[in-house]
């Protein structure tokens, strides 16, 4: 299977993941021109299941080194596939919330402050449980205050948005659903780690998984607990009336479908290649890196779908201040881990 065996190829892939994870959400864009989130998500964690088992049928099984994708799962404990299934769930609820407060208040809020926060203390989470690659601690904190900074300019330029682009109160409700999909997105990697050997990827310890493993576990973790978690959201949803079953196989053409499914593909490649890189650069520091996606979120809905389009004086202002304390504060982490 392929290892990564430098730190700066860790650090390539964990941009990449940044990228991946802050791309995915315009897939929801362009189908909710005719599609209702809660039916997008079903073609998303269906791309996630497919192309986690692409990868893990060549990367994880390509190679003289390490244990190829079906032995390493033919031998994988009960306790490491529980964990890495308990973090699916979690990050199955959380995503939830995030794609709904993507429909509400669109990418360049949702993502900067649910994700942003989900970076926060998913990277506290990460140095308790799995502190490899936290040599420098004070640096990594330095890196993380920043992205703080960056999360709160972004909140005020949200608050500043004209009530004539927004509705107020439609546009807190997608504020509170960010906030709550990032504390909950916060414990999912950890988790996840705790059913891989992060010390030894080629010759990982019996019943551990390896990334590839984990990566094809999790998206599976995901699309069964979405028979639970999205079935409540579609019969209750957070803004408009409740969808069906019917809907989805009669009302969405090939092409909504596809676009969905190309959504989850996207977020798994950038999950597996966060998965892959934390051997090497650590889980704090990887995960702090593939985090860094609201600032690609906050470009494509700032430039791209302009989301702030006719908002008060001083925003821009504020969002330039975002990307910049974004920029430095990921520049921190990276060399925090080196």
């Amino acid at each position: 299977m392929f290892i990564v065996k430098s730190y700066l190829l860790a650090v390539v892939l964990c941009f990449i993941t940044m990228l991946c994870w802050g791309s995915w959400g315009n897939t929801q864009k362009l189908a909710a021109r005719s599609w209702r989130y809660e039916l997008f998500y079903w073609d998303y964690v269906i791309g996630m299941v497919l192309f986690s088992l692409i990868i893990a049928f060549t990367l994880g099984s390509f190679g003289s080194e390490g244990r190829p994708f079906l032995e390493d799962i033919s031998q994988a404990s009960a306790q490491s596939i529980g964990w890495i299934l308990l973090g699916a769930l979690v990050f199955n609820v959380s995503n939830i919330l995030l794609s709904a407060s993507t429909s509400i208040a669109g990418m360049s809020v949702a993502f900067p402050l649910g994700v942003g926060l989900a970076l926060v203390v998913g990277v506290l989470n990460n140095i308790i449980f799995h502190p490899k690659g936290t040599e420098n601690i004070p640096l990594l904190f330095m890196g993380v205050a920043l992205v703080v900074a960056a999360i709160i300019c972004n909140g005020i330029a949200s608050g500043k948005v004209s009530n004539e682009q927004k509705n107020p109160a439609q546009n807190r409700k997608g504020i509170l659903l960010a906030v709550a999909a990032g504390l909950i997105m916060s414990f999912f990697s950890a988790l996840v780690y705790n059913g891989v050997d992060l010390d030894n990827f080629a010759a990982p310890a019996p019943g551990k998984c390896t990334p590839y493993t984990a990566i094809v576990v999790f998206s599976i973790g995901v699309f069964l607990s979405n028979f639970i978690v999205n079935t409540l959201v579609m019969k209750h949803p957070f803004v408009g009336e409740p969808v069906t079953y019917r809907q989805y196989f009669h009302e969405g053409d090939a092409k909504t479908h596809l676009v969905g499914m190309l959504g989850g593909a996207i977020w798994c490649l950038g999950t597996a290649l966060n998965y892959i890189s934390a051997g090497m650069a650590g889980a704090s520091v990887s995960y702090a890196l593939g985090q860094g996606a609201p600032m690609i979120a906050a470009i494509w809905g700032v430039f791209i779908w302009k989301e702030f389009k006719g908002a008060k004086k001083g925003v821009y202002g504020l969002l330039a201040a975002m990307f910049c304390l974004f920029v430095a504060g990921l520049a921190l982490i990276i060399v925090s881990g080196n």
